[in-house]
């Protein structure tokens, strides 16, 4: 009698932004539904698919590399090579034509193919495997607003609220690998947020490439956000990113009014200069974004702001910088993603605008910036020491398993020994903050504290 046939083992591997981190967590429940498993270990693998982000250069790098490894693989056993997400949409002639070990491309709006596609690929006949095929168009309505997303362990949960964008940002690919904007239902997306609360995610982190756009009938952002700052069992409301040119009066009311809803906002700079900001076209000023800073700052005194900083961008002089430079002391964050710019195949930026910084100088104009902001954040910690934090319980500390890692309501990393006081994960516990460094606070958990 005839075995029935196992089913295939994937291996998916994530490269890039949080997006791509949540787009895995759906491919992982497509792919369920339709019968294949899934592995954590390559070696075992009929199929290694991967997760590809085309906007950050060291994601971009580690795609090739891994590929690399892969051909490597290939010539020693069948195996399926698909590569999902960003890149496959934006790099979809160089993949083909430059990486023949790829079997499949299938892009950000693509997924729902995925398993008919690697099927194909996996029965392509004893001469070897043939390309699975190609699913890389964009669409108007793809939300996979009826996919619950698989998720692994841990307490934060990420939840899409919209995709695609409109900005139009001259350096950012997005639009054409994500397509336009559009928003999911909020019933879609409340019904996920209790699905993962009944999980045992207790913070809820929604992703969009601009939140502040998100719009469906009459629903806003900002009412989106206390309605899933109110779903019961939630403790903790993150989201990422809102675009400085529309930030609503409602979202800074429900930041700072809504217990749950985090005291935290990342607000990309990209440019401190009004030249170089209008040439990314970013559509705000340097006033208006220092503006917006400081009002944050007047609702909400204690509030944590992160931003994203781009060094060398085309004709950026150091005059041009040194208003960067300057704007990052004004504002004080309490941290800083500082990118060298990487010009990136299909924007507007790469059809207009010379890449003609030496990579030294964006380099170094990086490091200036690093060294300037890392005592501004390690000063904005010292002045926690004293102050007993809500801090939540996210898993050991890298340093020790003897040690709890959480973070405070405005993203901070705290460690703090175990043996203090009883915790479990997605708990919040009430940590006396003694010592700081620009990376990390460590505390004291006392079983009678309370929070200042």
């Amino acid at each position: 009698m005839k075995q029935p046939d196992k089913p295939h083992q994937v291996h998916i591997e994530t490269f890039g932004c949080q997006m791509n981190e949540y787009d895995s967590e759906l491919v992982r429940s497509l792919l369920r539904k339709a019968g294949f498993e899934l592995t954590e270990d390559r070696e075992r693998a009929d199929v290694v698919l991967m997760n590809t982000c085309a906007i950050r250069e060291n994601a971009h790098n580690k795609v090739y590399g891994h590929l690399a490894e892969l051909k490597a693989v290939k010539d020693q056993r069948p195996l399926v090579v698909g590569v999902l997400g960003c890149m496959a949409q934006n790099l979809k002639e160089e993949l083909t034509e430059k990486q023949p070990l790829v079997d499949v491309l299938v892009g950000p709006d693509g997924y729902r193919q995925l398993p008919g596609l690697l099927t194909k690929a996996l029965h392509a006949g004893e001469q070897g495997l043939a390309q699975g095929g190609l699913a890389v168009d964009l669409s108007e309505y793809e939300t996979y607003d009826d996919i619950l997303p698989e998720r692994d362990g841990g307490i934060n949960a990420w939840i899409a609220i919209m995709r695609g964008c409109d900005n139009f940002c001259s350096f950012c690919v997005v639009p054409y690998t994500r397509g336009r904007e559009r928003s999911r239902d909020p019933e879609g997306v409340l019904r996920e947020v209790e699905a993962a609360v009944e999980a045992g995610h207790t913070q809820i982190t929604l992703l969009g490439q601009n939140v502040n756009s998100y719009r469906s009938d009459d629903w806003d952002f900002a009412r989106l956000i206390l309605a899933v700052a109110e779903v019961p069992g939630v403790q903790r409301v993150r989201f990422t990113s809102p675009h400085p040119k529309d930030f609503p009066a409602a979202l800074f009311d429900a930041v700072a009014g809504h217990p749950n809803i985090c005291k935290h906002i990342h607000l990309p700079l990209q440019s401190g200069n009004d030249r170089i900001l209008e040439l990314m076209n970013r559509t705000y000023s340097r006033k208006e974004y220092l503006d917006l800073a400081a009002h944050v700052r007047s609702r909400h005194p204690g509030i944590a702001l992160t931003t994203d900083i781009i060094c060398g961008f085309g004709s950026e002089t150091e005059a041009d910088f040194l208003d960067t430079y300057r704007l990052v002391q004004e504002v004080r964050y309490h941290s800083a993603f500082v990118f060298k710019y990487s010009e990136r195949k299909n924007t507007i930026a790469a059809r207009k605008f010379p890449d003609d910084i030496p990579e030294e100088v964006k380099g170094e104009r990086v490091s200036r910036l690093v060294d300037l902001q890392r005592p501004i954040t390690a000063g904005l910690n010292r002045d926690l020491i004293g102050q007993t934090l809500p801090v939540m319980v996210e898993g050991d500390s890298k340093r020790s398993p003897d040690q709890w890692m959480g973070r405070t309501d405005t993203n901070i990393t705290v460690i703090w020994n175990k043996s203090d006081a009883p915790a479990s994960l997605g708990s919040i516990q009430p940590v006396t903050i003694l010592d700081a460094s620009a990376a990390v606070l460590m505390g004291r958990r006392h079983s009678t504290a309370t929070l200042s």
